[in-house]
């Protein structure tokens, strides 16, 4: 992976980029990445998240009706005060 420095940002563009990650709910940083994937990558950028790519993976399963397995007790905790 690359990483490039960005000087003489305008304070207001910083601020905005702040506010919209944030609301995005990851960091500046990842914004920042997003931004520049949807700008120069625009088909890469319409790619579907990894929680989506599990769930169409495993969608035909029908995991609600597999078998809950019954819970066992818990070995026993070793006895460290004996000899």
């Amino acid at each position: 992976m690359s990483s490039i420095t960005v000087r003489n940002l305008d304070d207001a563009v910083k601020n905005s980029l702040r506010v919209r990650a944030a609301q995005h709910g990851w960091s500046m940083e990842q914004e920042v990445r997003q931004i520049l994937q949807q700008a120069v990558a625009p088909d890469q950028a319409a790619a579907i998240s990894f929680a989506e790519r599990v769930s169409r993976r495993f969608a035909g399963l029908q995991g609600e009706s597999l078998p809950i397995p019954v819970r066992q007790m818990a070995r026993n905790p070793p006895a460290f005060d004996a000899p």
